[in-house]
């Protein structure tokens, strides 16, 4: 037992030390360093003067259980452990109050012991009990006097009487001495029964096992491994709890029972004892205490709580969703996502219906247009948009994203592909537009850049598709369109404007003939000179000098240096025909005067050319007329109407193909002989059918001079090779009998497959042109026209503000034939063929809008 000094009223009774176990040494042996003894507490002097006069026959009671073993001195230990305990029994409040003043404090860093443990380093665990006996053989120490004061031991130990605070406030009863060891071999652990006296003992509270409190103590290095320092790397640590009322766990030092180790405990709290492992639970709540109560996993519960009831909602969402549209689905801007498939029918129905029938608004670029649903086969198919939605997803995620997100179904149609494409092909020329190269514009004779821009086509294949998926929408279609850039670029104008504009108009040009001058001013120059784009060349926008703007400048100036030539005739007054013959004359040859102009005008030299003069032919020769033999006019054909800037470009164009023979089986072609229409030939800007409505282009109008040529080979007799009419009908020419010219794209040929040449003479006024055929009469020729059929009604094209316009009232789109009859005037042999013409309705052109 540890010590306990003497309370200040018994300052002569000395300190009882316990008796040394067997395999024990002394203290301050290195086998009995693990048993630290707990330094005494002074009681309280109230406390113990008022102990009970009940407790000698407690402790008389033990002395005798306890044989005649005990060692001389062993009938004043009785006397002296009964004060001690019931000092032990008083002091205790005091003790707690005050709090420990001992070197057991250091025990107080571990987590506190339950109300009713207690222990003792070394020994077992015994029942509470005050009027336990005092074990045998205890000796009052003769180390120090009994001064009433602390005495250090040779190594603490926690002092087993060191009690807390009941929950009540009363205090815990101290723990009793365990029972002594025997030489009969008796158990040395097991406790020694009170002796009864007939009297209620005190009762104490032992709290539940769950407001029990677990502590952790070293457990001591046994005797075999003394090498290992006491409290040093060798000690472990044990887990103890309080197994009922009466009863405490102790951890054992292995110390305290020698090399062998500890005997199996018996006693309460100990192996096979009451309350311990194996034993039963005297006193207790039917806990063991051999390891700590485990908390129940609350966390794993409350997880497995939850995706239990994500897995309910997930199963239910998926019954009470199942046959319905997913959710999150949107089709034509309408909601229908949760709706069965039967109220997703009408819902669309209702929201796409009234506008199924309604034109449907398309868009290319800038241009605008409608097309009728009805015409071209569009309608809905609302079982298979249904069906584009998809089915429920089994996928949590994807359903619970569903909750926050929407997906847009396109709306699946049943369409005409081919009227969608007539439409479409309608609309294409509209959206037409070529590549603008870049160029010089002058203002005055300061050149200004004129900046590239792309062209663009209706990406026809493509619109169909898009046109059929998107046209219920609502909303106007956008057309896909194949975009062509410029062969230009920003520097190659700015290149052309420093190196050639700004030079050539420094100062006028002079030409010198025989008699007189010519000055060519910087004005006229910027009519002349112009730019074009040429991808091939090393400069991608090539200047070009127009030779005949000059010649018709210089031309009036310089007539009188000249000797014209006069053409071959044809007297008809005659029987037959005869010919008048031709006259050579002397002029200049303009081309030659103009071949090298261009550096002049560019360089940093006179601006000074030489007229270059040769013999002029007539442009109708004798031999010309004479190879016709017996020739007659087998067909002539006028047209008028047109403007002055048309009749300007007409006119030229008819002066190049005035003259013109075309010897048996040789095929004419008008573009072979009046292009290149451009600035350079003498041609102006004047009116032309660009995109499928009216616009303005240089040598506009040629057209007209194109229907009058084809109407006279027509007449002639020639065969046709190639002709195109025009895009929309043009009320100045013959219905199904016309055409039209453009650049290299579209050209007017004609084969002459008669046994003679064939003249063709031109005659121009400002109102009119005359196209004439004069050789030898073939064929009577013919022509019927069918009646206008499919009528089809124009569109609006709005044509953006600052882009150039030409407005139109539109006229509608219809079908004719032509049938030509021609009768051989020598065999009378008749043929017939049958021309059939589709005209696009013009549409009503809005400019600015």
């Amino acid at each position: 037992m540890p010590e306990r000094p003497p309370s200040s009223d018994d300052a002569d009774e000395q300190p009882v030390t316990a008796a040394p176990e067997p395999g024990d040494q002394p203290n301050g042996d290195a086998a009995g360093a693990g048993r630290p003894v707990m330094p005494a507490r002074r009681p309280s002097p109230g406390p113990a003067a008022a102990a009970p006069a009940t407790a000698a026959p407690a402790t008389a009671a033990s002395a005798a259980a306890q044989g005649t073993n005990a060692p001389q001195g062993a009938a004043e230990a009785p006397a002296a452990e009964t004060r001690a305990a019931e000092t032990r029994s008083a002091e205790t409040p005091a003790a707690d109050a005050s709090g420990p003043a001992d070197p057991a404090e250091a025990a107080e860093q571990a987590p506190p012991e339950s109300p009713a443990a207690r222990t003792v380093v070394g020994q077992a665990t015994t029942a509470e009990d005050p009027a336990a006996p005092s074990p045998a053989g205890h000796q009052p120490s003769p180390q120090r006097p009994g001064t009433g004061a602390p005495q250090p031991g040779p190594a603490p130990r926690q002092d087993p009487g060191t009690t807390a605070p009941q929950a009540g406030g009363a205090p815990a009863p101290a723990a009793s001495e365990p029972g002594p060891r025997t030489s009969g071999g008796q158990d040395p652990t097991r406790p020694v029964p009170a002796a009864p006296d007939g009297r209620d003992q005190d009762t104490v509270r032992v709290p539940p096992l769950s407001e029990q409190r677990t502590q952790v103590l070293p457990r001591v290095t046994p005797a075999a491994s003394a090498a290992a320092p006491a409290g040093g790397a060798g000690e472990q640590t044990a887990r103890i709890h309080t197994g009922g009322p009466g009863a405490g766990t102790a951890v054992l030092g292995a110390g305290a029972f020698g090399a062998a180790g500890p005997a199996a405990a018996t006693g309460p709290g100990g192996p096979g004892g009451p309350g311990g492992p194996g034993g039963g639970d005297e006193g207790g709540d039917g806990e063991s205490g051999d390891g700590p109560q485990r908390k129940r996993p609350v966390g794993l519960i409350v997880a497995a709580a939850a995706l239990g009831v994500l897995a309910l909602g997930y199963v239910g969402d998926l019954v009470l969703s199942s046959g319905s549209v997913p959710r999150g689905v949107v089709v034509a801007g309408q909601q229908i996502g949760g709706m069965s498939r039967a109220q997703a029918t009408e819902t669309l129905q209702a929201a796409i219906e009234p506008r199924a029938g309604a034109p449907v608004p398309v868009q290319a670029g800038e241009v605008r247009s409608e097309i009728d649903p009805k015409a071209a086969g569009l309608q809905v198919d609302y079982a298979r948009t249904l069906d584009e939605a998809g089915e429920q997803p089994l996928n949590p995620i994807t359903r619970i994203s569903s909750f926050f997100t929407t997906r847009e179904v396109g709306v699946v149609n049943s369409a005409d592909d081919r009227a969608v494409r007539t439409a479409l092909e309608q609309m294409a020329p509209l959206v037409m537009k070529e590549p603008k190269e870049g160029s010089v514009q002058w203002q005055g004779v300061t050149p200004m850049p004129v900046a590239p821009e792309p062209g663009q086509q209706l990406d026809v294949d493509a619109a169909v598709g898009v046109v059929e998926e998107q046209w219920a929408s609502g909303e106007p279609v956008q057309l896909p369109l194949i975009v062509e850039q410029a062969i230009t670029t920003p520097a190659d104008v700015q290149k052309a404007i420093d190196e050639v504009a700004k030079p050539a108009v420094a100062g006028p040009l002079t030409i010198t003939g025989e008699g007189a001058n010519a000055t060519i001013t910087p004005e006229d120059i910027t009519t002349a000179l112009s730019f074009t784009a040429d991808p091939q060349g090393p400069v991608k926008l090539k200047p070009v000098i127009a030779n005949k703007t000059l010649e018709d400048i210089a031309a009036p100036q310089l007539a009188s240096t000249e000797k014209p030539g006069v053409d071959a005739q044809l007297d008809f007054a005659a029987t037959p025909p005869r010919v008048v013959p031709s006259q050579d004359g002397r002029g200049i040859d303009y081309d030659a005067t103009f071949a090298n102009v261009l550096p002049i005008l560019t360089g940093q030299g006179e601006r000074t050319v030489a007229a270059v003069y040769a013999n002029k032919p007539a442009e109708i020769t004798t031999a010309d007329l004479q190879s016709l033999g017996n020739a007659t006019e087998i067909s002539t054909f006028t047209t008028g109407g047109f403007a002055a800037d048309s009749g300007q470009n007409i006119k030229r164009a008819a002066e190049a193909i005035n003259g013109q023979i075309v010897q048996p089986g040789e095929t004419f072609s008008l573009n072979a002989v009046s292009n290149p229409r451009n600035a350079a030939n003498g041609y102006v800007e004047a009116g032309i059918i660009e995109d499928g409505h009216p616009a303005r282009g240089v040598g506009g109008g040629v057209s007209q001079l194109a229907t009058t040529l084809y109407n006279a080979s027509y007449f002639a007799g020639m065969t046709d090779i190639e002709h195109k009419e025009h895009s929309y009908y043009i009320s100045r020419y013959p219905v199904a009998r016309e055409a039209t010219v453009f650049d290299d794209l579209i050209d007017v040929k004609f084969r002459n497959d008669g046994p003679t040449p064939v003249l063709i003479r031109t005659a121009w006024t400002p109102s009119n042109v005359t196209v004439s055929f004069v050789g030898q009469k073939m064929y009577d020729v013919t022509s019927t026209t069918g009646p206008r059929t499919n009528p089809t009604q124009p569109q609006v094209v709005n044509i953006p503000a600052g882009q150039p316009c030409s407005p139109s009232k539109g006229s509608p789109g219809f079908t004719a034939t032509d049938t030509r009859t021609m009768r051989n005037v020598q065999t009378g042999e008749t043929t017939s063929k049958t021309r059939t013409v589709k005209y696009n309705p013009q549409p009503i052109v809005q400019c600015g809008g």
